[in-house]
């Protein structure tokens, strides 16, 4: 638990953009994971095999926030404070600046889109391994990270038409 807590944590987050909801379900997933071990295949990396019980009760938290959404909305800026570390606090400030940007052109994406770039980019997960996470076609998933990182740089690129320059 210890070794994934970080990961798992980042995955919820990533899904339901709410601190407390994110540790609420990263413990639902840990219970989650434990009552599913004997459905683990020993000789296989554990890691997609998490994300895939994660990913799950992630869209069923979801749906179910969806039903009943909350009376008052969090506003984004507090929703994603993670602390950056740095060399130096100019590098700590730059970095969160960049995170930041990276977070909005996220929120803007498509849910298809935003998923592809967790999974790769965030989460660390190989192409093969997120096609077998979605129960797609590699080429499908080849396809998609191609456009999402497409999608990702050019609103990147619209919200802060200096970044990159």
């Amino acid at each position: 638990m210890r070794r994934f807590q970080a990961r798992i944590y980042g995955l919820a987050f990533h899904y339901l953009r709410d601190s407390e909801e994110a540790r609420d379900v990263a413990q639902e997933i840990f219970i989650q994971i434990y009552r599913k071990l004997d459905s683990f295949r020993e000789n296989e990396n554990p890691v997609p095999w998490m994300l895939r019980v994660g990913r799950n009760l992630c869209i069923d938290r979801l749906r179910r926030l969806k039903a009943r959404p909350p009376a008052v909305d969090i506003p984004a800026e507090e929703a994603s404070e993670l602390t950056a570390s740095g060399p130096s606090p100019e590098a700590a400030a730059e970095t969160e600046v960049q995170r930041r940007l990276v977070y909005r052109a996220l929120d803007g994406m498509t849910d298809k889109n935003r998923e592809m770039i967790l999974l790769k980019e965030i989460q660390g997960l190989k192409l093969d391994e997120i096609a077998t996470l979605l129960k797609e076609p590699l080429g499908t998933i080849k396809s998609r990270s191609n456009r999402a990182r497409i999608e990702l740089a050019t609103r990147v690129r619209a919200l802060d038409p200096s970044y990159g320059a």
